[in-house]
């Protein structure tokens, strides 16, 4: 795929992260609870780590390692993202946030079902596979939403701020 994908569902769409919307991310990621929900989001987020970030996502676009999609509503706003990343073994992660504002209304489950959809049917994944924080079930609830099974709580896995965390992991095959 030369170009970056773009993904409609019912009520959103899924698209390549762009500049304008590094405002938009800090603004959203500022509250502390996305760095203590998350192995990956630090707390202050600044302005640099989502120009990292954006940098980091094209990078994997353009290398064939990994999908970042902005959520958009249909007014092409930016509310969270979501993406696909490790290809090897024909397998990959799925992560995601979504904005405070956007919370319980069902839209991180309907893109990560489109997400499925197009990591089974067009990049040809057998496996993909989330994980999240034991502290957090909400993104385990949506896990099971979209099909995944939990395959195992992985007891210390991640260390995060000099403290050692559970995680759970879930995983969806192909067929």
């Amino acid at each position: 795929m030369e170009k970056f994908p773009i993904i409609q569902t019912e009520r959103l769409i899924l698209s390549e992260l762009k500049e304008k919307d590094i405002p938009f991310i800090v603004q959203y990621l500022q509250h502390r609870i996305f760095s203590d929900l998350t192995s990956n989001i630090p707390h202050p987020y600044l302005e640099s780590d989502a120009a990292s970030w954006l940098k980091m996502s094209k990078e994997a676009f353009d290398n064939h390692t990994g999908y970042t999609f902005a959520i958009r509503n249909k007014e092409d706003q930016i509310m969270g993202a979501i993406g696909l990343h490790d290809r090897d073994d024909d397998k990959a992660e799925l992560g995601y946030w979504i904005g405070i504002p956007y919370w319980n209304k069902g839209l991180v489950t309907e893109a990560a079902q489109a997400v499925l959809d197009f990591g089974f049917k067009k990049l040809e994944f057998n496996k993909i596979f989330a994980t999240h924080f034991l502290h957090n079930p909400a993104s385990g609830r949506i896990m099971e939403k979209i099909g995944m099974k939990q395959e195992a709580v992985l007891k210390q896995e991640m260390k995060k701020d000099g403290e050692y965390f559970d995680i759970v992991r879930y995983a969806i095959f192909k067929y």
